[in-house]
């Protein structure tokens, strides 16, 4: 398995060289040069536990790089702190299925994938004589996840960009109480956007990032969207009984590397009939998939603050794939939207990406009616962000059994399950204990230069 970007001018990278690399040196995102087709293993794999299932698909894609006894205790060790047995399990909830993927560490599904990339990292930074800086950006829950995957490792520093008042406070408390000496959360004035794009700004800025070894987590980084790729088969095995029976996913998007992780599922043989992208009022990717148009528009402050994204990072994937793998193409596309902020494509691709994908829009007022329903009919408690999903489930008809992706623990997002209820949720005992702890973060303004300079006074500290 080799790993090129989207851009052309980096090819041909073997699995270990694609993570720590993270975004490519040209400024694209790294893709497999093929997939496999798996579908003459899913009766195989049908009982397998979810740390089996993970170390039989990871192990197609890592390059034949880390031995097979290797992994397995990478994949045991990454999800040993998970507080269910089956890691993500699924629950039936009146007609609707319901995915669990905040049993994490930090009660969001970042965990899945983020807890595994940082014992990656521990593994190929002890055949490296060099550290690791991890540069990224979060809305939310990237941040304290990967906070939580690398915190106290050796040869590794963090510095997290969010958007200061833009996240929950729970969020913001599980990355700035985590006082750990190689943790550096930092705070920008701006929006997720805005740290995004500082983020990419500086990993472009290929002397920096060579000479203080950047890598990322966010889901520009390959090895998430690997980790991602799981829990599809393993919901897909819970809801059937065969190889002929379809299912649907429902999946909350902003920055469209979860659901993206469901379409690679879907070209790997997996028996998916639609992906369903659900938005909320930062609708860019429902507008991308109703009309053709990825036209990016100001930030809305929303009751879904990880979903509040205009620019989708993990959509170049995508699009890349819908050129048919042209990455001329697809430069002429992301040359268009960085100078105009607007992209359009042809109607014939438009019919194509419905093939796969439908979409809705979901405001806060919809999000919170679906809360008090779920709440009420099947005494179940939806984060807002799992509820935009649901509530996008019950806009389009579906067909196929439906999964819907349960993104959060409902606790992290009091503010809106009080305008919901009119109660508090109870937060778990990990998170109500972070309400006596130290913090420790630093704020900036929304410009590079101002993180760079953050990050070459601590490394020179």
């Amino acid at each position: 398995m080799r790993y090129s970007s989207t851009r052309g001018q980096v090819k041909n990278l073997m699995f270990e060289d694609a993570v720590m690399m993270g975004l490519a040196d040209d400024g694209g995102l790294l893709v497999p040069n093929e997939l496999p087709f798996v579908e003459s293993n899913l009766d195989k794999w049908r009982p397998l536990s979810f740390t089996e299932l993970s170390l039989e698909i990871m192990l197609l894609f890592t390059s034949g790089r880390i031995p097979r006894e290797e992994l397995m205790s990478m994949v045991k060790q990454s999800y040993a702190s998970f507080r269910h047995p089956e890691i993500t399990p699924v629950k039936s909830v009146g007609k609707l299925h319901i995915l669990e993927l905040f049993h994490g560490p930090t009660f969001a599904f970042k965990d899945v994938a983020l807890q595994f990339l940082g014992n990656l990292f521990a593994f190929f930074l002890r055949k490296r004589n060099h550290p690791l800086r991890i540069l990224g950006a979060t809305s939310g829950d990237t941040g304290s996840a990967a906070i939580h995957g690398m915190r106290g490792k050796q040869g590794v520093d963090v510095f997290m960009l969010y958007p200061k008042g833009r996240v929950s406070a729970i969020q913001e408390r599980q990355m700035t109480t985590v006082l750990d000496s190689n943790i550096h959360n930092i705070a920008v004035e701006g929006s997720f956007d805005d740290a995004q794009g500082i983020v990419k700004a500086i990993f472009n800025d290929r002397k920096f990032k060579q000479t203080f070894h950047l890598g990322s987590v966010n889901s520009i980084n390959w090895a998430r969207i690997l980790a991602q790729i799981v829990y599809y088969f393993y919901a897909w095995f819970r809801v059937t009984n065969d190889i002929r029976e379809r299912v649907s996913f429902v999946v909350p998007t902003g920055n469209f590397g979860n659901v993206l992780a469901g379409y690679y599922a879907k070209l790997m043989g997996l028996p998916i009939d639609k992906l369903i992208v659900g938005t909320n009022e930062n609708d860019i990717l429902h507008r991308f998939f109703s009309r053709g148009e990825y036209h990016s528009t100001e930030v809305k402050e929303t009751l879904s603050p990880s979903m509040d994204i205009q620019i989708s990072s993990n959509f170049e994937r995508y699009l890349y794939d819908l050129t048919g793998n042209s990455s001329k193409q697809l430069q002429l596309w992301m040359d268009e939207f960085e100078q105009s902020g607007e992209l359009t494509v042809e109607s014939n691709l438009q019919k194509k990406a419905q093939q796969d994908f439908a979409s809705a829009r979901v405001d806060d007022e919809e999000i919170l009616s679906i809360i008090r329903k779920f709440h009420q009919d099947h005494k179940y408690l939806l984060d807002p962000h799992s509820a935009v999903g649901v509530c996008a489930a019950e806009k389009i008809e579906i067909q196929t059994p439906v999964i819907c992706l349960a993104c959060a623990h409902p606790a992290k997002f009091s503010k809106a399950i009080r305008k919901a209820l009119g109660t508090e949720p109870i937060l778990p005992e990990a998170l109500a204990s972070l309400q006596n702890l130290d913090t420790r973060s630093k704020t900036v303004p929304a410009e590079p230069e101002a993180v760079k300079k953050v990050m070459l006074d601590t490394l020179e500290a």
